[in-house]
């Protein structure tokens, strides 16, 4: 008994759920410019038994009251608001289009079908018409944008399109990729017009203001625009150190200044010969923040008497990764080696300077000695050639072989 209780109880639902029963689907709200046109999706049922009604006879009204008519397809030209049927009402399609929307057309309209054997106002499901001075502004999607650089990143917009034969055209500022633009439906079968913007995302697109532009085109040929609201791009990238970074050298040290850039914001620290240098009364370091995602640091170095040439890095670093600046500069020597090889050098280079100047001295004492010889030898000579005999007669003129016995003599 309870068997066939449960059968009898399927069939009946079965038989509901196949019988027609008479219904509209319409959006709930439409929102539309001021003198432009608005596309109502519309479709409707009916009872099986009225199947057999829908035929060329029917037509589609529009009414604000059960008296108030303000579109009836059959007189598209009479109506209070211009328009047309777009869908075929043998298929439950009465798609409508209406023309020229005003403010004082904001109201509730119901769907009536008329044909030669059904009249039906459809009351249960209402649609509301919102006419607006502007245009809606367009939506973007994702609503914030926060990737790492290399991404591939994509950016809807989205505008609704209530008037099919106006709809929406869509730019976008700045335009920094490809653009694929098509007309969506949505749940209630209202249209709207979507562009993606495709790019793959820079540090150089950091901080970039990115907005959706829709301009409508009323049907007098004016047209209206709306921007949507701004998506500004959060490009997380590695740290890089910008070329004002320089290092220069004026009396008694050396100036450096390091900048980088990077999201998040990098950390610079200096490093002397591979060993981290800290404050200290040889270096004087300052950093100060640029902005978000800059950072300056600034270091002097002494320059007293003894200093080598050495090399001084800037590191800038994140968890993204990390960035070095190499400078070379002169830096103070480590104490053993201005005790151990410049004392020797100097040893030596003294040694060899005095060992010269001996050997210079010892040398102009031998020519200063060899001189003095020869002139004495000379002024002997000379006595011997000038001297005469007791008679006052001078000596007879040696002859050059005489001279050089007379030497000979001399020199015993």
């Amino acid at each position: 008994m309870a068997a066939a209780l449960t059968l009898l109880l399927i069939g009946w639902l079965l038989q509901s759920a196949l019988c027609g029963q008479f219904g509209v689907t319409v959006p709930q709200t439409i929102e539309v410019l001021r003198g432009s046109c608005v596309t109502i999706p519309c479709s409707f049922d009916v009872e099986n038994n009225y199947e057999s009604s829908l035929d060329n006879t029917c037509k589609a009204l529009w009414k604000i009251t059960l008296e108030t008519v303000v579109f009836d397809s059959s007189t598209p030209q009479q109506n209070k608001i211009k328009g047309e049927l777009t869908g075929d009402l043998t298929k439950k399609d009465c798609t409508t289009t209406l023309n020229n929307m005003q403010p004082e057309h904001s109201k509730k309209y119901f769907f009536r079908l008329e044909c030669k054997t059904l009249q039906y106002n459809f009351l249960t499901q209402q649609l509301e018409i919102s006419v607006k001075d502007g245009p809606p502004r367009p939506t973007l999607t994702p609503s914030t944008l926060k990737v790492k650089e290399g991404t591939s990143v994509k950016v809807t917009c989205s505008a609704p399109a209530p008037c099919l034969s106006h709809p929406p055209a869509l730019t976008w500022t700045p335009s920094l990729g490809d653009i694929h633009e098509t007309l969506q439906e949505n749940q209630n079968k209202t249209k709207v017009k979507t562009s993606v913007l495709t790019f793959t995302a820079s540090h150089l697109h950091h901080r970039e203001n990115i907005s959706c532009t829709a301009v409508y085109n009323k049907q007098d040929g004016s047209t209206e625009s709306s921007v949507s609201p701004r998506l500004t791009a959060d490009i997380l990238f590695a740290p890089q150190i910008l070329p004002s970074t320089d290092c220069t050298k004026s009396a008694g040290q050396f100036n450096c200044s390091c900048e980088s850039v990077g999201n998040p914001s990098p950390t610079l620290q200096w490093y002397l010969d591979g060993l981290s240098v800290n404050e200290s009364d040889k270096f004087a370091i300052r950093n100060e923040t640029v902005n978000d995602t800059s950072l300056r640091s600034f270091i002097t170095v002494s320059q007293p008497q003894g200093w080598i040439r050495s090399t001084l890095l800037c590191s800038s670093s994140s968890f993204l990764g990390s960035v070095t600046q190499r400078f070379y500069v002169y830096v103070l020597q480590p104490q053993t080696s201005v005790e151990g090889y410049d004392l020797v050098t100097l040893a030596v280079f003294i040694t060899i300077v005095v060992a010269l100047l001996v050997v210079v001295c010892a040398l102009l004492l031998v020519i200063r000695a060899q001189k003095t010889r020869h002139c004495l030898l000379k002024s002997k000579v000379a006595m011997n050639l000038g001297v005469t005999n007791g008679e006052g007669k001078e000596v007879p003129k040696a002859t050059e072989e005489d001279i050089y016995v007379n030497t000979a003599d001399i020199l015993k």
